[in-house]
């Protein structure tokens, strides 16, 4: 089986408490995340521990539904969520660091794809790569914007 395992890291010019309390919260997801078209708690907010949200999202033409569970928390530093369902199983962990000029958020999405995912496993890797790349400097944009 072959793993998909993608780092992607921007320098956001905002602090950390900015960057991070809106990436964290998954309600703000459809508006950065261009992928995502919507999201619906399955747990009451805020976001912890035990947390999970269902998203509905489009990937490579495709809808794909799932519910990720929030594994580890700690604010303003590090977000991990797990899912098992779907063609793509998948664990996505966000961190936040202080940098000089701002924030530096990182996203990693990591899994391994079932099916004919599992074959077409480098381009589901370099178009999961290009996404995060839209998707933070659209973060940056939208943090930009409320300010």
């Amino acid at each position: 089986m072959s793993e998909v395992d993608v780092l992607t890291e921007a320098v956001i010019p905002l602090p950390v408490a900015e960057v991070a309390g809106y990436a964290a919260d998954p309600a703000n997801a459809p508006r950065w995340y261009a992928n995502i078209a919507a999201v619906e708690w399955e747990t009451a907010p805020p976001v912890e521990v035990g947390s999970r949200v269902a998203f509905v999202a489009r990937f490579l033409g495709r809808r794909i539904s799932y519910t990720y569970e929030v594994v580890e928390y700690e604010p303003r530093q590090r977000l991990v969520m797990r899912t098992a369902q779907g063609p793509f199983p998948m664990e996505t962990t966000y961190t936040w660091a202080p940098v000089e000029g701002g924030t530096r958020m990182t996203l990693r999405n990591r899994g391994t794809p079932a099916g004919f995912g599992a074959l077409a496993a480098p381009v589901i890797a370099a178009a999961v790569r290009r996404a995060n790349q839209k998707d933070l400097r659209a973060l940056a944009d939208v943090l930009a914007r409320r300010r």
